[in-house]
């Protein structure tokens, strides 16, 4: 039985990487997609990508920090599929990095608006769309850097992402009572084109991958399966949660 049949799901982020191989994911499991990113060609390439599977899907592309979208998003939803019942707030940067001393200004707000504020936009306007039909789940994509494992130069990345913590617990408290779930997924390296951009030396891929217990990085796929776990009625009980997918890289600096 597919685990989210007759559910309607927004997937930011979805043009590559954990999103895209989520918003896979979740429509072969009989829910129907709402994808979303900056790059609309990639958007459009994974719709007909869904659909051609035998799944139903729709994309709009634009810029996560603007509230209208994230308006404009749940709109789409309810007008195309008639409801919302899971939002996988995904879309996220790097941002600038190095020496705390050096970052802007500009930069610092940068990285809050894309990873953090982004995702308040989000769930302010999807939360209320799921409570008018009894619940829903919230997903963010938080990580272990800041959490459990610190990296110098990382002072908004890891700033914004540990944010995404107290969101969720935030949102989890609030909301719990009206049947919304509301839980983050703390992913370790990923093996996405954002990983592949930092990591383009041998020497710097076997650091990284040192840094995991399991001495390898994650495939995209692995970590849409435990948004799926989350984002279905397998998880029923589990709200507020920092959810740790990290190859043990938490608990190892070998």
């Amino acid at each position: 039985m597919q685990r989210l049949s007759g559910k309607v799901a927004i997937v930011t982020g979805a043009s590559a990487g954990i999103g895209r191989a989520t918003a896979k994911l979740f429509a072969a499991e009989g829910a129907k997609v709402v994808i979303a990113a900056r790059r609309e060609a990639e958007l459009e390439t994974l719709a007909a990508e869904i659909v051609s599977e035998g799944g139903e899907a729709a994309f709009l592309a634009g810029d996560v920090q603007s509230e209208d979208f994230a308006k404009a998003l749940v709109a789409l939803a309810v007008s195309r599929f008639g409801r919302l019942d899971i939002a996988y707030n995904n879309a996220g940067t790097l941002g600038e990095m190095g020496p705390t001393s050096g970052v802007s200004e500009a930069g610092w707000s940068a990285a809050l608006a894309t990873n953090l504020t982004s995702a308040f936009l989000g769930a302010k306007h999807q939360i209320p769309e799921m409570v008018k039909h009894g619940g829903g789940s919230v997903i963010f994509t938080s990580t272990f850097v800041g959490y459990s494992f610190a990296f110098p130069g990382t002072a908004a990345y890891a700033a914004s992402k540990a944010g995404l913590i107290g969101l969720t617990q935030a949102l989890a408290a609030e909301y719990g009572p009206q049947g919304v779930r509301v839980n983050a997924i703390l992913p370790g390296a990923v093996d996405t084109p954002m990983y592949r951009d930092m990591n383009d030396t041998a020497d710097s891929q076997a650091f990284v991958t040192g840094l995991h217990a399991l001495k390898r990085v994650a495939r995209p796929e692995e970590l849409a399966r435990s948004v799926l776990y989350l984002a279905s009625d397998d998880s029923s009980f589990v709200t507020g949660t920092a959810s740790l997918v990290d190859g043990g890289a938490s608990i190892t600096r070998t």
